[in-house]
Parts: C-alpha cells; sequence; structure tokens
C-alpha cells in the first residue's frame, strides 16, 4: 500500500469525540455558545467538561487557545479533586504539543492521560490513548512500539461496547502501517469502519475512509479511478474546511502525480505547504518543504532547491528552540516510563498477595508454575535470539557479498565499454579525414551504430546481472557466423591499425550459429584486444573458424608476448593479480578473460588457450553441435 502516512491518529479521534459531525463554521459557533455558558455554570465538574470541550474544538483552529482552555480545565480540576476532568485536560495537552511537533512533551501527557483512564477504567479514552501513543512513536521512527501500543488498541476496541472509537482505530492503523494486514484483511477492515461510520453519519471518518478505499483502488490496477476517486475526496474535505485530512490527501495525490504529471504533483505540494504555513502545521510543512526540495534538488533546479532548503532550515531552527524551551530531559522521562510499568508490576503483584491471604497453598503451587514456565520462556527467547544472532550474521554475509558484485559489475562496465568506444572513437577520426569517400563514410556510420548499440545492450545486460551469466540470461538467435565475425573484424582493424598490425578474418566457414550475438561479440572484442594489446608493432592476427561433427571453433591467434607459466593458473579468474600492460604500456583490468568465459560457458561451450612465452597466444572459442543450426563446406 502507498499511503503516504502524515496524518495523525489523534486528529480524526478526536472529531468523533465531539459528537456528530460538524463544519469548521459550526464548531467555531459551537465554541462561543460554550464560551458564552461558562458564566451561568455553578457546579464545577460540569463547568471542567465544558472548558475541556471548548479546549477541544479549538485544536483544528488555534492550537494556543486549545492550550490555554487545557490548562485551564487542569487546574480547576486538580482544585477539586475532579478526576475525568484532569486525565481530559492532560490528553488535551498531549494534542497540543503534538499539532506543535514536540513529540517529547505530546508522549510525556499521553502517557499520564492513558494512566489515568486506566485508573477510571476508562476503556473508550483507554484505546483512544493508546492510539494517540502508536501514532507519536511513529512519527520518531520507533515502529516496535508504535505497533505494540495499536495491538493493544485493537485488542481492547473489539470488546467495548461503543464501536466508534474502533473504526476511527481501524483507519489510523491501517493508514500508518498498511503492510500488516493481508489485502483481503485490510479490505475487510476499512468496510466494517465505513460501516460504523455511516452508523454515526460522521461525515469526517467517512471521508478519511475514503482515502483508504481510493487508495485500494490504486493498488489494485484501477489507478485513474483511484486516483480520481481521491481528488474528489479532497474537494470535500478542503470544502469543509478539514484542514488535517485535507494536508493528508494533498500530500497523498502529489507522491501519486509526481512521476507521471510533475506540475500537477507541485501544485498540490505546494498547496499543502500553504495550507501548513497558514494554520502552523510545522511537521508538514517540514515534510513537504523536504519533498520539494529533494525533486528540485534531484533535477538540479538549484534557485529552486536552494528555496525550500532555507525554509527547511529555518523550520527546524524553530523547531530545535521549541525543544530547548521545553526542556525535556529524555533519560529522565525514560526512568519516568520504565518507573510506570514497574508500577504496574507492583500493582499486579499486591493483588495476587491478596489472594495469598485466601489461598496461601494453591497460589504456592501456582507461583512454581510460573516460575517453571518462565524458565521454559527463557529457553525459548535464549534460542529465538541465538537463531537471530545467525540470521543476522548471515544477512551481513549476504550484503558484503551484494556490495563485493556491484563494485566488481561497476569495473565490468568500465573494462567492456573501452572496446566499443575506442571503436567509434578511430571511426569518428576517419570520418573526420577529407579523403573519405560517401560510400566509407556511410560504413563507418553503420559501424559506429552498431557499436554504439553494443554499448547500450551491454550496460542494459550489466545493470540486470547477478554477475554470473546464465543461459536463461541469453537472447539467442540465428547467427550468419561470416558475417557476425567480418563486422566484428572490421570494427577493430582501426584499434589494430594504432600500432601497425593487420587483423585477418581467414575466409570462414558457410556456419549458422544460434547464440546470443551481443554476449558472443564481447567474446571477440576481449580475445582481440587483447591480441592487439600483447602483440608488437607490425604483427598480424588472425581470426579462423573451423568446423567439425562436435561443433565451431573460433580461434583468435597472435604473435605476441604469451602468457607466462606462473599465470596461466589463475587467468581466468576475476580480478586476478597476473596483470600486466601491453606492449604499447596499455593498462589490464583483468576481466575480459573472466567475462568470456562466463559467456562462453552460458551458451554450453568452452573457452581454451595455447600459449609459448615469447611467442604467441591462440584462444579458442568452441561452440557446441546443439548451438549449430547448420553447417556447410566452405
Amino acid at each position: 500500500m502507498t499511503l503516504t502516512c502524515y496524518i495523525r491518529g489523534i486528529f480524526i479521534c478526536l472529531a468523533l469525540s465531539l459528537g456528530p459531525f460538524r463544519s469548521v463554521w459550526a464548531q467555531v459557533s459551537k465554541i462561543r455558545e460554550l464560551q458564552l455558558s461558562l458564566p451561568a455554570i455553578r457546579d464545577s465538574t460540569n463547568y471542567v467538561d465544558v472548558v475541556n470541550r471548548i479546549s477541544l474544538l479549538f485544536y483544528e483552529q488555534n492550537a494556543d487557545s486549545t492550550l490555554y482552555y487545557a490548562l485551564e480545565a487542569r487546574q480547576i480540576a486538580y482544585r477539586n479533586d475532579y478526576e475525568r476532568g484532569r486525565a481530559d485536560a492532560t490528553n488535551n495537552l498531549g494534542v497540543v504539543f503534538d499539532i506543535k511537533g514536540n513529540i517529547q512533551l505530546a508522549l510525556r501527557y499521553y502517557n499520564d492521560a492513558y494512566n489515568q483512564y486506566v485508573t477510571l477504567r476508562d476503556s473508550s479514552n483507554i484505546v483512544q490513548t493508546l492510539m494517540n501513543i502508536g501514532s507519536v512513536y511513529n512519527v520518531s521512527g520507533r515502529d516496535d512500539k508504535a505497533q505494540a501500543h495499536y495491538d493493544r488498541a485493537m485488542a481492547l476496541g473489539d470488546r467495548i461496547e461503543h464501536d466508534s472509537i474502533t473504526a476511527i482505530l481501524i483507519y489510523n492503523y491501517i493508514l500508518l502501517y498498511p503492510q500488516k494486514f493481508s489485502r483481503s484483511r485490510r479490505t475487510a477492515l476499512i468496510d466494517r469502519a465505513y460501516g460504523i461510520a455511516h452508523k454515526y453519519r460522521d461525515v469526517r471518518l467517512e471521508l478519511a475512509i475514503d482515502q483508504l478505499r481510493a487508495t485500494e483502488l490504486i493498488e489494485t490496477g484501477q489507478r485513474e479511478k483511484g486516483l480520481a476517486f481521491l481528488e474528489q475526496t479532497l474537494n470535500k474535505a478542503l470544502a469543509l474546511e478539514l484542514n488535517y485530512l485535507s494536508m493528508d490527501l494533498l500530500l497523498d495525490l502529489g507522491d501519486h502525480y509526481l512521476a507521471e504529471d510533475r506540475d500537477r504533483a507541485l501544485r498540490f505540494y505546494n498547496k499543502a505547504l500553504d495550507l501548513a504555513e497558514q494554520k502552523n502545521y510545522r511537521m508538514y510543512a517540514r515534510d513537504v518543504c523536504k519533498k520539494l526540495y529533494d525533486h528540485y534538488a534531484g533535477r538540479h533546479e538549484n534557485v529552486q532547491a536552494f528555496i525550500y532548503s532555507q525554509k527547511l532550515l529555518k523550520l527546524f531552527e524553530e523547531q530545535a528552540e521549541i525543544d530547548r524551551v521545553s526542556g525535556i530531559d529524555y533519560i529522565e522521562y525514560a526512568v519516568k516510563d520504565q518507573q510506570l510499568i514497574s508500577e504496574q508490576i507492583k500493582s499486579k503483584y499486591n493483588a495476587q498477595m491478596l489472594s495469598l491471604a485466601v489461598a496461601v497453598c494453591v497460589l504456592t503451587l501456582l507461583s512454581i508454575l510460573v516460575l517453571w514456565r518462565n524458565w521454559k520462556l527463557s529457553k525459548k527467547t535464549n534460542r529465538v535470539l541465538t537463531m537471530q544472532f545467525r540470521q543476522l550474521e548471515s544477512t551481513t554475509d549476504a550484503l558484503e557479498k551484494s556490495n563485493q558484485n556491484y563494485a566488481r559489475l561497476i569495473k565490468i562496465l568500465a573494462h567492456d565499454l573501452r572496446n566499443p568506444i575506442g571503436g567509434i572513437n578511430a571511426l569518428c577520426s576517419l570520418l573526420q579525414d577529407d579523403d573519405t569517400t560517401a560510400e566509407e563514410a556511410s560504413q563507418y556510420v553503420g559501424l559506429i551504430r552498431e557499436s554504439s548499440t553494443t554499448c547500450l545492450h551491454m550496460i542494459s545486460d550489466l545493470l540486470q546481472t547477478d554477475f554470473d551469466f546464465k543461459e536463461t540470461e541469453l537472447h539467442k538467435k540465428t547467427v550468419d557466423l561470416p558475417v557476425f565475425l567480418d563486422q566484428a573484424v572490421t570494427l577493430l582493424t582501426f584499434r589494430a591499425a594504432e600500432k601497425n598490425q593487420r587483423l585477418v578474418l581467414e575466409d570462414p566457414s558457410r556456419v549458422m550459429v544460434n547464440a546470443d550475438p551481443d554476449k558472443l561479440l564481447r567474446v571477440l572484442n576481449n580475445l582481440i584486444v587483447n591480441a592487439i594489446k600483447f602483440s608488437p608493432e607490425g604483427e598480424t592476427i588472425r581470426v579462423v573458424t573451423a568446423q567439425s561433427d562436435k561443433g565451431v571453433t573460433i580461434s583468435v591467434e597472435d604473435n605476441g608476448l604469451g602468457i607466462p607459466q606462473e599465470a596461466i593458473p589463475n587467468l581466468f579468474d576475476p580480478f586476478t593479480t597476473s596483470k600486466r600492460p601491453g606492449t604499447a604500456g596499455e593498462q589490464a583490468f583483468g576481466l575480459g578473460l573472466y567475462i568470456s568465459k562466463q559467456i562462453v560457458e552460458a551458451h554450453g561451450g568452452k573457452l581454451s588457450f595455447k600459449t609459448e612465452e615469447g611467442s604467441g597466444t591462440t584462444f579458442y572459442i568452441f561452440l557446441p553441435g546443439e548451438n549449430v543450426d547448420s553447417l556447410s563446406p566452405a
């Protein structure tokens, strides 16, 4: 699933706690109505409830007003020892810092609210705060803790009577972690959530779930229909001034259109940035600026990239100042979090001790059973950890091998491209010669086209290969061997001419072979260029074909330096250390023969040689009979 998980679960959750759906204008009117009613309220608990509700209604319009009323409600609740009012105010404070991007303070107040709701046994709000905590952990990159809190919320949400919170929980869990569910499970959960939203006539939640439904359409191959549905949902959200939902929809549409319609995607991104800056949604603004900066930087549009880099810098500086002012001590908070867990364990232990007073003998046996079970679990945990460690070692080895292969591929690409590019360079020099005729120029252009096509095929193959050529990777077709060899020799004749050498193709037999011409050309290029490289000036290099009942043999013969005896055992190794410069100081890479051997063996053939140091070398490419479509005498 490709949903961009920017929207935070708390905001949709809050909308439901406000009651049936209201437009923004209706919310403003309701805020005013509640503010006017405050002087007439005499009951302190009712007063706190109204102030908390005003605080909650303000969250999408003005976070500072939410903060003001939440602090007032909490102060009065503490003074009157009103636990529920204090819990609601604490949760509203978490909302404020969540909106402002201070996730440390948000997490602190959400955790405090959760513990207060647990004490009150308020199941619906327990589900809500678990979801809010999970959302904060998601933003901070702690996906393990985020999913653990969502799983706890789901388990409890399925048991509570008021199922509206369950619909919101389903929406947010699928939005943040779509990969957690199979496609069929996601569809069933989305339908369930939509049915709940429809039952309560919650238009806000229906639109949010429509976002999920649109994304499901896109991922199941109905892209145009899904995008149209997504834009329709956006228009409804904007019309109703549902700002947070609109932000997520704008970013989602921008991500979907970026690859195919850049201008349209940028319009969505810029609209999202305008809304984020207008509403002071700091985290959204940062994410949009990062997307725009990456886009323009990737296209080397430096002016635009600089603009968004400056915006990003300003946002990060403002966030740093917020964090500094808030004065959160991360270590202290971690200790506090551990203390909360310890308190829960202590409470459970005290309950066991009370039961022990009633039935000491029974609980003693249960304690032994628990200890035995813990010992078994400990052994199981140790086995799992050992297995995970071994898997990690295996993964590390695989990554190291993969990195080595990528380095090899780069060197192979550089090595193999030297031959055709060298041919292109030589042909271009001939084209610039004033004595070149039109017919010769046409021939040279054709050879340049063939050589450049070879380069493109080579790059494509190397990018897709796993470094070991296999027969399944070959693209075989019938090749007229005499014509093929003539083209290969002609292309490299100019390379030989640079050292006053002659490249001779002996009258080849009429043979049709079934082979991959691009890869076979790479083998010939490597062998002929090696012969040129290690032969003195003025020498003759011969390319000869021979046929037999077993197949066809192509030989490349030179009278050059030959191969030293100590180099022969490692001659076909990749990146062999047995490398030496050519007769004119040409650089050797030690890759060509390894690549050639891989290709020939992938054809079912064999690459061999005979050599005598100081007297020359002959390489033999043997293609077996199953690769030969027809054989005929010369």
